[in-house]
């Protein structure tokens, strides 16, 4: 296989399964929307956390929630729980990696508040644990998995929005995560300016 076939097949996979996830993705991501914009409504605030690829992902959300996603808008309160380092390495130093997002859930979190967990596999030890945390602190779940939902499905209740991409491999998923997380982007802004 040439260069150029490999890459139209991703591109055509991609297609694909963006194709696939219409079917399902899009009224879970609109109730999405609806939680973050009542949690932050009333004084609440959103954590978000996932590892690797994801970790990157939780951190663009953040920024564009505190500074802005396509139109000025007040800064909206949220905290990527892989974005400090120090916190980051000493829990896992001292703890464990698997405490690394749950200790932060136990310190940061409130009643009424969002944690939005990133996990392609759905089987992250330090994201069900900061699920269990949640769920300690009565705050609701929005999961973005792949395969399944892996063990990340079994933890979440009724309150929880799980938005599972129908797909196997990783980086299909993180793309369809990526086209999520605007999305939340999107209609949280829409929400705030009354556009719906």
């Amino acid at each position: 296989m040439d260069l150029t076939a490999r890459v139209t097949t991703h591109f055509r996979d991609a297609i694909a399964l963006h194709e696939h996830a219409l079917d399902t993705l899009p009224v879970l991501t609109a109730t999405a929307i609806e939680a973050i914009f009542f949690a932050i409504a009333n004084d609440g605030k959103v954590l978000v956390c996932g590892n690797g690829a994801s970790a990157a992902d939780a951190q663009r959300f953040v920024s564009h929630m505190i500074g802005r996603f396509e139109r000025e808008r007040m800064p909206l309160a949220a905290i990527a729980l892989t974005a400090d380092t120090a916190i980051v390495t000493a829990i896992s130093n001292d703890l464990g990696y698997d405490r690394a997002f749950s200790q932060q859930v136990y310190a940061l979190g409130h009643p009424g508040d969002i944690l939005v967990v990133l996990s392609a596999s759905g089987n992250s030890p330090s994201v069900l644990q900061a699920i269990v945390a949640a769920h300690e602190r009565d705050m609701r779940v929005i999961a973005l998995t792949g395969h399944g939902g892996g063990d990340v499905a079994a933890l979440l209740t009724e309150e929880d929005i799980h938005l599972s991409v129908p797909h196997e491999r990783t980086p299909r998923i993180q793309e369809i995560h990526l086209l999520l997380l605007h999305a939340l982007c999107d209609g949280i802004d829409a929400q705030l300016l009354g556009e719906t």
